[in-house]
């Protein structure tokens, strides 16, 4: 995960610590090793940031359009609405997919704080502070933890420890080192945490929270399965484990050979040392790294016709971008997504759904995948929060475990909709009424008659026969 996340960060200094750490042999060929601690030459190595654009695809993909979330009681509805839009699930999935995509997973969980908001919270976890226990690949507990500021010294380490179990959240402080847990402490004993205090149980030990209900309040959603270099664990995978780390580094290597080639290529004049510039005897003659003058020679300035000549080095354009194009189309190929999705093999015509589909098959492929994960975990934990918000809150709805359905991903144009529904009309093959939900498939049955029945009045095509029936 340490990898992951600094490929993911798109930090240079982040990735050249890594890389400097690494064995002798892997820090001479990767790019971002070859340096030493403290050299001062300028730094011209250059990164690309696919990682962090393969993490945020993945989560476009998932949630640019949010999935439909639906429980069969209308009051229930209408609070898992509320909830869903005060407590901004959008955006918080939209978060979660992206670091469960780089780090392998994300952890949801449901919690609350009176001071903060009046209803229960969904938030995530990131899968490298989380130590869980599964059960038959099921999600027994997970515990929770993060660092605290320190109040003292900076060699002094405070930790809160969340550990979540059905029917409980318990809570720990401890005071440690780096590389120690520690002493347990009183919750009181940081700022922090002092605010836990109310919330504990009146008669229990000092540490747990009754939550009033027997589910799990945190979920696991597993970016991809199975794990690879973990083949019988239950944790998910990371877009990058295929691994195309080394992807990664040769496409910034490409990267920086195309800029150190646009360097060397500017234009130089060479010149007699006595066109230079002299700053008076013993003093020397200076040069300007930014001038147009490269180097003088020993000749007189104008032996043979050669006083000043123009030097400019090519660059290779075409070959550093069709490799790196190649590196891209390679990455977002074994990171398991369409090399359109990331930008390429893209003219910028408007194209069909028909067209649009074959050009995004393997994200769309990819997306279904990732989506089974995140529609049970995110039932599961919609679930939690009308349970908790009902038990702690009051809430008189009656909890049911909502109904998570992803969409196609395919937004087929206006155009390309009014053309198929207009060959339909001419051909007799469609009701008004199917036109029109086929035109707004988010409107309800109430909704689609009300609007057949405007239409059918604009067009006259709901006015009596004034001639009447013929006998046959």
């Amino acid at each position: 995960m340490a990898v992951d996340d600094a490929w993911y960060s798109g930090d240079r200094h982040r990735l050249s610590s890594l890389y400097r750490a690494q064995a002798t042999r892997e820090r001479k060929w990767r790019l971002w090793g070859r340096r030493k601690q403290g050299d001062t030459r300028p730094d011209h190595r250059l990164h690309v940031p696919l990682a962090g654009d393969i993490a945020a695809t993945s989560a476009d993909l998932l949630f640019a359009d949010m999935p439909k979330i639906t429980v069969e009681d209308a009051a229930t509805q209408a609070r898992l609405d509320d909830l869903a839009d005060r407590g901004r699930l959008q955006s918080l999935c939209l978060g979660a997919a992206e670091q469960a995509a780089a780090l392998s997973g994300v952890y949801l969980r449901t919690t609350w704080d009176r001071d903060v908001a009046d209803y229960p919270l969904i938030t995530s976890v990131q899968p490298d502070q989380a130590i869980p226990e599964f059960r038959f690949g099921m999600l027994r507990s997970v515990l929770f933890w993060r660092e605290l500021p320190s109040q003292h010294t900076d060699r002094e380490v405070w930790r809160h420890i969340e550990a979540h179990e059905p029917g409980y959240v318990r809570h720990a402080l401890y005071l440690g080192t780096r590389n120690n847990l520690g002493r347990l402490m009183s919750l009181v004993d940081h700022t922090e945490t002092h605010g836990l205090v109310d919330s504990l149980d009146a008669a229990g030990d000092g540490q747990t929270i009754s939550t009033g209900i027997q589910q799990l309040t945190a979920s696991y959603v597993p970016n991809m399965l199975p794990n690879r270099l973990h083949r019988t664990a239950p944790i998910g995978r990371s877009d990058y484990a295929a691994p195309i780390h080394d992807l990664f580094d040769s496409l910034d290597e490409t990267w920086t050979s195309w800029m150190r080639d646009i360097r060397l290529a500017r234009a130089r004049l060479i010149v007699p040392d006595a066109y230079l510039r002299d700053n008076g005897p013993g003093q020397g003659a200076t040069f300007d790294g930014e001038a147009e003058v490269w180097a003088g020679l020993k000749i007189p300035p104008n032996e043979g016709g050669t006083g000043i000549t123009l030097a400019q080095f090519k660059i290779r354009v075409a070959e550093h971008k069709a490799t790196a194009e190649s590196l891209v189309t390679q990455a977002a190929q074994s990171a398991g997504y369409s090399p359109s999705s990331l930008g390429l093999d893209s003219d910028g015509q408007p194209v069909t759904a028909t067209e649009v589909d074959d050009r995004f098959r393997r994200s769309r492929t990819t997306r279904t995948k990732k989506a089974g994960h995140w529609r049970h975990a995110l039932a599961e934990q919609l679930h939690v929060q009308l349970l908790l918000d009902r038990a702690l809150f009051g809430s008189r709805v009656t909890p049911q475990r909502p109904t998570v359905e992803f969409g196609s991903g395919v937004a087929e144009s206006m155009q390309s909709v009014g053309t198929t529904l207009d060959l339909l009309a001419r051909a007799g093959a469609v009701s008004t009424a199917t036109k029109v939900k086929v035109l707004h498939p988010e409107w309800d049955d109430t909704a689609v008659k009300a609007e057949v029945a405007l239409i059918l009045a604009e067009t006259g095509a709901s006015a009596p026969d004034p001639v009447g029936a013929f006998p046959l």
